[in-house]
């Protein structure tokens, strides 16, 4: 198994900050062997994402540290790796791409998840004005062939003006865009995982483009994967 799975396996099962200050030396090298994946996926985005040469690979990790304040799960660490490749930064409300690492359960995936109020509505508009474009893309042999249609969690009646027999409903209630694709551990401790998250970043393009172009007035914001 490759190496940060072990440490991410282990983490699972002892995630206090007892444990973690006992395992610092294995956390580091674990989390060093993730960056040079990421290193080795990043120059692969820049081939399909220029403005990703800014940055570095330290630049598009998150922390594994986990905000309990509000919630249920007080663990104080996330089981996982992840990586957020977006032409802004991740920390900036853009669409973009993203990989997680965790033993039996690694995905790659991309978009934009609960985006804020004001860029939700730049989306639905363009979907208003452009929703058979964005249909089109979705049942491309080139997306379809990987991903089985946009993920989130939906309005459970139509949004605010918008009818409900507007032919794009389904895109118009969603909270989220959000396409994925899990990854199998063999993937990961193969390293061959690289490769096909490269794949499926490029083939996903066309998505995050229209996206982009919805909200290509928007600058900051906080509805990052």
């Amino acid at each position: 198994m490759r190496p940060y799975l072990k440490f991410l396996s282990a983490l699972a099962d002892h995630n206090s900050k007892e444990w973690m200050d006992d395992n610092k030396k294995w956390y580091l090298d674990s989390r060093e062997e993730f960056i040079e994946d990421v290193a080795v996926m990043l120059k692969g985005v820049e081939a399909f994402e220029p403005a990703m040469a800014a940055f570095k690979p330290k630049d598009c990790i998150f922390r594994i540290n986990r905000d309990v304040r509000f919630s249920a799960n007080k663990n104080p660490y996330k089981n996982n790796f992840s990586a957020y490749f977006s032409a802004k930064g991740k920390k900036v409300e853009w669409p973009g791409y993203y990989v997680h690492v965790q033993p039996g359960a690694s995905f790659i995936g991309g978009g934009l998840w609960m985006p804020s109020s004001d860029v939700l509505k730049k989306i639905r508009r363009e979907i208003d004005y452009s929703g058979e474009e964005l249909k089109k893309i979705l049942a491309s042999k080139e997306v379809s062939e990987v991903y089985s249609g946009i993920e989130g969690e939906k309005l459970k009646t139509s949004p605010r003006d918008y009818d409900a027999d507007h032919e794009f409903i389904e895109f118009l209630k969603l909270k989220s865009f959000i396409l994925s694709k899990p990854i199998s551990d063999r993937d990961i401790d193969s390293g061959n995982f690289i490769n096909v998250a490269l794949d499926g970043f490029q083939r996903m393009k066309p998505f995050q483009e229209f996206l982009s172009r919805a909200i290509e007035d928007v600058e900051d914001g906080s509805g990052i994967l």
